[in-house]
């Protein structure tokens, strides 16, 4: 019984070590693409509801709240 925990701590360390030691994963350089991507991918979103919003929605909104308070006509 006692051979058997030495054996699975020994593959267990073993397994840890290599985990540790691995050079898999992502870089610097892929995590600040991502980001950067992101931030343009926002930017962009933004920078369409601004225009959509800016030309299309508050002009008729103005309108319409200035047709509902006008009550002389």
């Amino acid at each position: 019984m006692k051979q058997l925990f030495c054996k699975l701590k020994h593959t267990a360390a073993m397994k840890i070590r290599c985990i540790l030691s691995g050079s898999r994963g992502e870089g610097y350089i892929d995590t600040a693409i991502k980001i950067l991507i992101a931030v343009v991918l926002g930017a962009l979103l933004l920078a369409g509801l601004y225009a959509l919003f800016g030309e299309t929605v508050l002009p008729t909104l103005t309108q319409k709240i200035k047709e509902m308070f006008n009550y002389g006509g």
